[in-house]
């Protein structure tokens, strides 16, 4: 149902989730209202991870012209259905602010913002700058090298980051950032957090996908692969300091 929009009323993120006729769980809307410029939404499938990220990509288009937004997921096929996610949002508020320009990748408004969509490629993302907002998706099977190219993207504008994605095993730059790294807003939400998730269903998931699937689907675990020769806990407690080198790097 489309519905016209004040857009005074929804200066507050949260409220524009609820004009939407989108009820926010807790931490949806205290998320919306953060200030934040570092996110780590660690989160079980079907959590909601991808509308609240959807809201504040439309939001910022909406509220803070000219703002530059771009979506990056492993793959375009993902990106695509994080922007679908946005365009549909904007089209029940029947286009507060009308569009320049649209595609199945981005959307250019009248105000000049700009969402854009991108393909999960390091080499192919390269270019933008002035970045309001950098949304990752599925953010622990993106590879590092694609995380370590867009960073520099904020540099200048002083921007948000936000990284969204369930758990994929104890290795790459989400599991690095959630376990070891600074100046992040973690948010954790499992399965046994989101209402809209029954008991019944979650225990014929863990009946049927097995302890390993669902502690990682589900309970938002960090994971050991099961084709691991040594533990990651066990190859990091034979890390040490006190081992100099042979030789520096360079030499």
């Amino acid at each position: 149902m489309k519905f016209a929009v004040d857009l005074a009323q929804c200066l507050d993120p949260a409220l524009l989730m609820k004009y939407l006729g989108l009820v926010p769980d807790v931490w949806q809307e205290a998320l919306l209202r953060s200030r934040a410029k570092r996110m780590l939404l660690c989160c079980c499938r079907q959590a909601g991870k991808s509308t609240v990220a959807a809201i504040m990509a439309l939001h910022e288009a909406l509220f803070s012209p000219p703002a530059l937004i771009l979506l990056v997921s492993p793959s375009l096929r993902q990106s695509q259905e994080l922007f679908r996610k946005v365009t549909q949002l904007y089209e029940v508020l029947d286009r507060p602010v009308p569009s320049d320009q649209e595609s199945a990748l981005r959307l250019e408004l009248k105000n000049g913002s700009r969402i854009v969509s991108l393909p999960g490629k390091e080499a192919t993302v390269r270019g933008y700058s002035g970045v309001r907002l950098l949304v990752v998706d599925e953010a622990a099977r993106v590879p590092d090298e694609l995380y370590f190219s867009i960073r520099p993207m904020l540099a200048v504008s002083g921007g948000k980051l936000v990284c969204l994605s369930t758990p994929f095993g104890k290795c790459g730059f989400f599991f690095e950032e959630w376990s070891r790294g600074s100046n992040w807003e973690r948010v954790k939400i499992t399965a046994l957090d989101c209402p809209r998730i029954s008991p019944a269903f979650l225990a014929e998931e863990q009946a049927s996908l097995g302890d390993w699937w669902f502690r990682q689907e589900y309970m938002c675990k960090f994971v050991e692969p099961l084709d691991n020769v040594f533990s990651y806990d066990l190859v990091m407690g034979a890390i040490t300091q006190d081992v100099k080198p042979l030789w520096r790097m360079g030499e």
